[in-house]
């Protein structure tokens, strides 16, 4: 899948470090994703994919180097932290859905009281979303009476229904049963198909050879190798790069 990327930096990321009292999860990070791009990040365990994620809006705090999103530097000011969130749309492991409220009143809540909308234009905004994710049907059920794959596809439309201009995935497959897997893959696809700028930490790699305009691997903290999928999959550079695709593409 290609597309045209639009033109200036959606995230730049330099000379990033963040450390987790004296342990260092992240070591000298440079980074930058065009507007429209779908980055795909994979590594190992521990090797710092999703505290990098958390950085770019405000979930860590790092202690040296700069995270710009969208224009707006992310310095631990609780307003900057607002400007960056406002632009930004993540999807967790787990679904963190509120049990009690409906599927409708999860999409809801974030567009009325954070963006103030009333509750009948913010209703038509989520189901608006959740056709997008294929379960408008589901609008007034609650989330335990939901399988893990709708759940985690609510989860991606209320997201959408803040109108992000990127998205963070944290490694979004990784709490469901090997059948749900697919449905919110397809999803993600789709999401991509409309030039939305994505960044998606996975070890789903059909998903990264697929959707991906350029695929970062990491180990232990820091960045080893970026490349196009065809590079990344076919003519590794690094040896520690061909020695993770080895264990996990066997």
């Amino acid at each position: 899948m290609t597309v045209d990327l639009k033109t200036g930096a959606a995230v730049e990321i330099i000379g990033l470090n963040k450390w987790f009292k004296t342990f260092q999860a992240l070591r000298d990070i440079n980074l930058t994703v065009l507007r429209g791009e779908r980055l795909v990040i994979c590594g190992p365990s521990g090797s710092g994919k999703s505290t990098l994620i958390r950085c770019i809006n405000g979930l860590e705090r790092h202690q040296e180097g700069r995270v710009i999103v969208e224009g707006a530097e992310l310095t631990g000011e609780v307003g900057k932290i607002d400007v960056v969130r406002a632009n930004v749309g993540m999807v967790f492991q787990q679904f963190n859905l509120f049990p009690h409220l409906t599927v409708l009143e999860n999409c809801t809540l974030a567009p009325m009281w954070v963006k103030h909308l009333p509750k009948k234009e913010a209703e038509a905004l989520a189901m608006q979303y959740l056709e997008r994710v294929h379960i408008p049907e589901q609008a007034s059920k609650y989330p335990g009476q939901l399988s893990g794959g709708q759940q985690q596809r609510v989860a991606i439309a209320r997201a959408l229904t803040m109108q992000p201009r990127i998205m963070l995935f944290d490694e979004p497959t990784s709490a469901l049963d090997p059948e749900m897997i697919k449905e919110v893959l397809e999803t993600m696809v789709e999401l991509a198909g409309t030039g939305m700028t994505m960044l998606v930490v996975t070890h789903e790699m059909g998903f990264a050879r697929t959707v991906a305009n350029r695929i970062v691997f990491m180990d232990v903290g820091e960045i080893v190798e970026v490349a196009a999928p065809d590079d990344f999959f076919n003519n590794p550079k690094s040896a520690r790069t061909k020695e993770f695709l080895a264990q996990i593409l066997r």
